[in-house]
């Protein structure tokens, strides 16, 4: 253990060069430019009131030993308007690993804001659960909408960051789409009899899972039951794309979904009085920085 305890304090934009080199040094999979452009979408995001904008670091001498990553937005949870905190990537150098759950524990303790863990490790679910975090997600619908029979008769179109307007569709909802296309995510609606219905696809980088065939995840949608209702009409979209399963949030089948239902990868965690709403992963680190 360090002879000095290392000081927790805020990340600064000042600080976002040194912060993707360790997390580029503890995340050897990922690129700095991943972590780059993740933080520079971070940089300009509209933020709750009185939140951090990055997260917080751990350094000693001078020097960030660890971090975590915190991404705050405004969510309707249970008609309930909730200040959420998406505890996104978290890592504490070797040498200061015995700090590690303290820095976590420091960096969220409101008590009016719904923390949640969207991609945790299995190694830190026990680390998780010890600090008061409950499953709300656990595993994944693995759903083939092209063999729906829901959704016929409805249409469906793209949303850009162009788009300046969508009949029908509230403009907080619009603004959700563009923004998130602007990621580089998939932003559609689709037109029924009586509504038009909002959804964000994110890209799988690569084939995950236990299909291997090009897959997209569910990123936003008001409920699950709009993707269910609407599935053959995005099925018949998605496929001439060549995206022929999209993975949901789900804790077991989805009746009306062709798929499979797997609890292998998937599970998220949450802190607060309000357990997130599946389906709803907008504004998370799986759009900002990409899965």
């Amino acid at each position: 253990m360090p002879a000095v305890k290392p000081r927790f304090r805020e990340i600064q934009e000042s600080d976002v060069d040194a912060i993707a080199d360790l997390l580029t040094r503890g995340f050897v999979h990922r690129s700095r430019e991943y972590w780059m452009r993740g933080l520079r979408r971070q940089g300009a995001r509209s933020l709750p009131p009185d939140v951090p904008r990055f997260g917080y670091l751990m350094e000693s001498d001078g020097k960030p030993v660890g971090c975590l990553l915190l991404i705050y937005s405004t969510k309707t949870i249970d008609g309930t308007t909730t200040i959420c905190c998406n505890n996104s990537s978290w890592y504490v150098d070797p040498e200061f690993r015995n700090y590690a759950a303290l820095f976590a524990s420091m960096t969220q303790k409101r008590k009016d804001v719904t923390y949640f863990n969207v991609t945790p490790a299995t190694a830190t679910w026990p680390i998780l659960e010890a600090q008061g975090f409950r499953i709300y997600c656990r595993g994944l619908y693995f759903s083939f909408p092209i063999l729906s029979r829901t959704g016929r008769g409805m249409r469906v179109e793209a949303v850009t960051p162009d788009t300046a307007a969508v009949t029908g569709l509230p403009d907080d909802e619009l603004l959700l789409l563009k923004r998130h296309t602007g990621y580089g995510c998939l932003g559609l609606v689709c037109r029924t009899p009586d509504e038009v219905l909002p959804f964000v696809f994110f890209p799988l980088r690569k084939r995950r899972g236990i299909i291997p065939l090009p897959a997209l995840q569910l990123g936003f949608c008001r409920e699950i039951s709009d993707y269910a209702r609407c599935a053959s009409a995005i099925g018949r979209y998605l496929l001439r794309r060549g995206s022929p399963v999209v993975t949901i949030d789900a804790n077991g089948p989805i009746g009306g979904l062709a798929g499979i239902y797997s609890e292998a990868r998937g599970r998220k965690y949450f802190k607060g009085l309000h357990p997130p709403r599946l389906g709803d992963l907008a504004d998370t680190e799986l759009a900002i920085f990409g899965m």
